[in-house]
């Protein structure tokens, strides 16, 4: 069949959608190809898949890249929507953006063996940055600069960028940020000078109380205070956000956080307050006890903080079939399942078929929709055996069972048959039925099952899965929405920012 011109925009929308799934940890020069490939070739979708993704999406690199690209495009409109969502954006990651325009040269330390090298490594695209950013930043500085407690918060959060941007700007600090920024002689009534109190105060009570009269963050004062009592841990843990306090709860149980009954309270109580914050992420909590080595009533309660803000990311209202591929090796593929099921069940409103399959498909029945119901509906299936892709989906075509979306756990090997090109065709055949697939990619995963889809026009959306389960609700909205045209036309119609009027 003969592929279009709108073939390939398809294609190369569904590409970047595919790139928004991953995590990429920093790596901004890592995704920063994919975005210039559609800034180019779609700029009208790229501005308004960029406004869509700074409300919807997760993942901050992303964020960060749409607004590099935008601010240095030349395209009607995109520099004016780059700098209203610049400014949106926390002192830190303005400083990202900025350092990755601009260039960076850092050192780094290369092992050889017993020895060690250091080395210089060239980061970012070392361009100038354009005449209308600096205006934005300058706009953006001055104006925590007019409000102290504004300016001292960002200060404690991103020191170094921000010095680094008036640096490189050659912009003039106010008198009270030269004196705090590069004097280093901070005035009595700021943050920062606070904070050099509580370094020095002689009492765990003296430095609670100017933890909280301070509103001191929990990562700054950690740095500061060298023994943790009990005292100073509720002061910390108080003037916690949700969002900290998971972040922060692996460095809270090593501090002891969780050995002190009323510590451990508060800890629980703001745990479950952060069930109905709508500025948790869906799956930090996930992250975070993992990171902690979480057991008991903390892992019960990230877990549940995990489900909650799942169920709010919308309702899967199509047929799904979720199936899990438990061949040699597919341990990860396994573990996954576990995860993404529960999340997808606790939003499934219809139907969800789920199966585990090597060379037959074994049909998982939880009893409800918590990872405790999906592990032990999952016990007994063990990765091993040779790998037929379309087994399950046979089973399903004689059972009659109809989904109008798959996702399929695999590496996209296959090596026994049915194949699952030719049991989607005759599963579609069979129940008069199209379903879009999605692929959750697990380890060396080759693209055999993407071009078998996209030589019958099958709609076909990769995650490429790297072992961060903090990635996994990326998933979701395209399983919410009831086809992927309709999440392309959700984001062209999505509203643009406006710059703030000077």
């Amino acid at each position: 069949m003969r592929r279009t011109s709108t073939d390939n925009e398809q294609d190369l929308r569904l590409k970047l959608f595919n790139s928004l799934l991953t995590t990429p940890h920093r790596d901004l020069a890592g995704i920063y190809p994919i975005h210039q490939e559609i800034i180019k070739q779609d700029p009208r979708f790229y501005v308004h898949l960029a406004a869509w993704y700074s409300d919807e999406g997760e993942i901050r690199d992303h964020k960060e890249m749409f607004i590099v690209n935008l601010v240095l495009s030349g395209f009607p409109g995109h520099r004016d929507t780059g700098l209203a969502l610049l400014r949106e954006l926390p002192p830190y990651q303005v400083g990202r953006v900025f350092d990755f325009i601009k260039g960076r040269v850092t050192k780094r330390n290369i092992k050889q063996g017993e020895t060690s090298e250091t080395v210089s490594v060239k980061q970012g695209l070392f361009r100038n940055i354009p005449r209308s950013m600096k205006t934005e930043i300058k706009r953006y500085l001055r104006e925590r600069e007019a409000k102290p407690e504004w300016f001292d918060a960002a200060v404690l959060q991103a020191r170094r960028p921000i010095k680094r941007m008036y640096a490189s700007l050659r912009l003039a600090p106010s008198e009270r940020a030269q004196s705090i920024l590069f004097d280093e002689q901070p005035p009595s009534d700021s943050r920062i000078f606070a904070l050099k109190l509580i370094a020095q105060a002689k009492t765990p009570a003296e430095q609670a109380r100017m933890i909280v009269d301070n509103q001191i963050p929990y990562r700054v004062a950690a740095s500061v205070i060298t023994r943790m009592t009990p005292t100073v841990l509720v002061a910390l843990i108080e003037r916690m956000s949700s969002q900290e306090l998971i972040n922060n709860i692996s460095s809270l149980k090593r501090r002891g956080a969780f050995e002190h009954p009323d510590v451990k309270m508060l800890l629980q109580d703001k745990l479950e307050k952060a069930k109905s914050d709508k500025n948790v992420s869906a799956y930090k909590a996930k992250v975070a006890a993992d990171a902690a080595d979480a057991s008991g009533e903390l892992a019960d309660q990230l877990e549940a903080v995990t489900e909650t803000q799942v169920k709010k990311t919308g309702r899967i209202k199509r047929p799904t079939a979720l199936l899990i591929d438990k061949s040699g090796s597919m341990d990860m593929a396994i573990e996954v399942g576990r995860q993404l099921g529960a999340m997808i069940s606790a939003i499934c409103e219809t139907d969800l078929f789920t199966y585990a399959f090597d060379t037959i498909a074994y049909p998982i029945e939880p009893g409800g929709a918590s990872l405790a119901d999906w592990e032990k509906a999952l016990l007994g299936i063990n990765a091993g055996g040779a790998t037929s892709c379309g087994v399950a989906l046979e089973w399903m075509a004689l059972k009659g069972e109809r989904a109008e979306q798959i996702v399929i756990i695999t590496d996209e090997g296959e090596n026994s048959t049915p194949r699952f090109i030719d049991a989607y065709q005759s599963y579609a055949e069979t129940l008069n039925v199209k379903p879009d697939v999605i692929i959750i990619k697990i380890g060396t995963a080759i693209d055999i099952l993407e071009k078998d889809c996209g030589r019958i026009g099958v709609v076909t959306t990769a995650f490429e899965f790297k072992g961060d389960y903090y990635s996994l609700p990326n998933v979701i909205p395209l399983l919410t929405r009831p086809s992927m045209l309709e999440l392309m036309m959700e984001v062209l119609n999505y509203p643009l920012p406006k710059r703030k009027e000077r």
